[in-house]
């Protein structure tokens, strides 16, 4: 017994010392609060509509920033201005396309993660029915396409073909069968989901491609199969949607939720590989196999990573002790990207592959990936 509660102790004293590389909550949230208020100031300079894939990141990371400055701070400012933005767009999903994707293209669901978040916190029915009446329609007529159709790789957006759209619709799903209990939202998903994952997943590296143009064996078709040092294309910032958008999905899913398991194991499996995966400076670089060539750090990648693994930290699906070292570099990493101003730099702009970053450049995109991420930190460091 007394080896027992000494072995406890030590496992205890460990885990406090672990700890003590994250700062004080509230360094945390004063940095949080400098990232949110620059972009709020700035916001009216992004060239893309409110209701544009590119915000959908930045209203969940705003919403989880805003609900630990109401607990923290009593300070529901955060929240009321996402939805402010989403009552200006009368919480609609983006506009209908033309040609490839139509009404279904995930890009054109994200922002409605936020609105549903908002309906079943504050209800009103105009907050649910524009996301449901056009998920609705998608599901009267489910799009077909063969995900790796590589001469007509446009024509495949009708379906979630490219890893983002793992963060950018599944969740929207998700849910509609949480706030409706009716199942077809949850069975498409999963069917989506497991498709996209089957077509993308790289089993060998656990990490995904971006698309189907981006294969190894892939035809030449101007993209790229291979990194300078030989190495298969794996995009930082990709891979980060995807396993934020695990962790997003996770979060709305019950413990007793069906297939469950599927996701957390597959979260589990990308978060181990993408702790080996980071570079010594707490960063990710643009390109996972080949960060000699991209050696500016990238911080939207890198936020969205560190969220995930902080959120599965505090879920108790990581391992504290082997994951701690890995999120406590990466926020640090995303912190000296802060400007004294709150402007976050080094985020790759708008892409599909890994691409220069230079200090300057910042997107939406990549403050909501930092908030997400601040969050969970938060959470880590009580």
């Amino acid at each position: 017994m007394t080896r027992l509660l000494t072995t406890l102790a030590l496992a205890a004293m460990a885990s406090v010392a672990a700890a003590q590389g994250l700062p004080p909550q509230a360094e945390i949230r004063g940095v949080m609060r400098r990232v949110a208020d620059w972009q709020i100031v700035h916001q009216s300079q992004v060239r893309l509509g409110p209701m544009n894939w590119t915000n959908g990141a930045l209203y969940m990371g705003m919403l989880d920033w805003g609900e630990l400055a109401e607990a923290a701070e009593k300070d529901a400012s955060y929240t009321r201005w996402v939805d402010g933005v989403g009552a200006g767009c009368k919480w609609r999903p983006d506009a209908v396309r033309k040609g490839a994707g139509k009404n279904s293209h995930a890009d054109d669901f994200t922002v409605c993660q936020s609105w549903l978040r908002l309906y079943q916190r504050f209800g009103g029915k105009g907050r649910l029915e524009p996301t449901q009446k056009r998920i609705d329609g998608i599901l009267k007529a489910p799009p077909k396409a063969n995900l790796v159709e590589q001469k007509n790789w446009w024509g495949t957006l009708v379906r979630w073909s490219w890893c983002d759209a793992l963060y950018m619709a599944p969740q929207v799903w998700a849910r509609l069968w949480q706030i409706t209990g009716e199942r077809k939202y949850l069975d498409y998903m999963d069917q989506e989901f497991r498709a996209t994952t089957e077509a993308l997943y790289d089993k060998e590296e656990r990490l995904f491609y971006r698309d189907c143009r981006y294969f190894p064996d892939a035809p030449e078709n101007g993209y790229a199969h291979r990194e300078a040092n030989g190495a298969k294309v794996f995009w930082g910032r990709g891979n980060g949607w995807v396993v934020a958008g695990l962790a997003n999905l996770l979060r709305i899913l019950p413990k007793d939720a069906p297939n469950r398991a599927y996701y957390e194991n597959l979260f589990k499996e990308m978060a181990g590989r993408l702790v080996a995966l980071q570079c010594p400076d707490g960063y990710w670089r643009a390109s996972l196999l080949d960060p000699d060539s991209y050696p500016s750090p990238e911080t939207s990648g890198t936020g969205f990573i560190v969220y995930a693994l902080a959120w599965g930290v505090n879920e108790g699906l990581l391992d504290r002790a082997a994951t701690l070292p890995a999120i406590e570099k990466g926020w640090a990493a995303l912190c000296k990207a802060v400007e004294p101003d709150g402007k976050l730099g080094y985020v790759q702009p708008i892409g599909q592959d890994p691409k220069k970053v230079t200090r300057e450049m910042t997107e939406v995109y990549g403050v909501g990936a930092f908030l997400q991420a601040g969050a969970q930190i938060h959470r880590l460091a009580k």
